[in-house]
């Protein structure tokens, strides 16, 4: 497999935004990659394709804006560019909870490792021997793909119904360690915030994601895939694209 995927996101205020989006998209076309780049002002969001020397290029350029020089990308390879186009979008914010005054620029929330989790759902503790409890935040078709063992998801179909579907159930969490978890660990970055500010107490996001658990952790405790936003699918636990695209060119 030829083709480097990266995915990848910075909560960080932009104020350029207008004058950044041609720049961004000068540089990916340059470059020859395809994918999406959503810029809000809360942050940027970015899942591109395309040869490794391309994708380390664009990434050495991003890196000397010093918004996002701290920038860590997550990878994973596939035999053909499973995106037609390149884009760059302006939006109002790049994971949509409608809940405006949640920044995790100002206060990001607890996180648990991989590997620390996958030893927690070893032993069925945490380190302080408080029960493990899973949320997935995702959609329900996502949830339906593959999931944690026993995990707990609320059917929600889109991510801004996820803050009334938590506050109706929070009182079942008392005394437990809540681990929340999504794909690459985007809306768990507001949800755990969100979940903060409810009032419940030992509530983790899982760092990076269901992908960066899969790179670390690989399938342990895990059914299924991972569903992904692009023209693969969904990635098991061994980052394979469970369905391989047509490259485009």
């Amino acid at each position: 497999m030829s083709v480097l995927n990266i995915s990848t996101y910075k909560f960080v205020s932009l104020d350029d935004r207008e004058t950044l989006r041609p720049r961004v998209q000068q540089q990916c076309d340059a470059l020859g990659l395809k994918g999406t780049i959503l810029l809000a002002p809360e942050g940027i969001n970015i899942f591109l394709a395309g040869e490794a020397a391309a994708i380390h290029g664009f990434l050495d350029w991003l890196h000397e804006d010093a918004r996002f020089a701290d920038i860590v990308t997550k990878e994973s390879w596939s035999g053909g560019v499973p995106f037609r186009k390149m884009r760059v979008r302006l939006k109002k914010e790049i994971i949509t909870m409608k809940v405006a005054d949640i920044r995790p620029e100002g206060h990001r929330a607890e996180t648990v490792s991989p590997a620390t989790l996958k030893g927690w759902l070893d032993r069925g503790r945490d380190d302080a021997g408080r029960e493990i409890v899973m949320i997935d935040t995702r959609n329900v078709f996502e949830v339906e793909a593959g999931t944690f063992v026993n995990a707990l998801d609320f059917g929600i179909e889109r991510f801004s119904q996820y803050p009334e579907a938590i506050a109706a159930h929070k009182d079942r969490f008392a005394g437990k360690a809540v681990v929340t978890f999504c794909t690459g660990g985007i809306r768990c970055e507001k949800a755990v915030l969100y979940m903060n500010r409810l009032g419940m107490q030992n509530v983790y996001q899982l760092d990076g994601g269901i992908l960066k658990y899969f790179e670390e952790a690989g399938g342990a405790h895990w059914t299924g895939s991972c569903v992904v936003f692009d023209e693969r699918s969904a990635l098991d636990p061994a980052l394979r694209p469970a369905h391989e695209p047509l490259p485009h060119r």
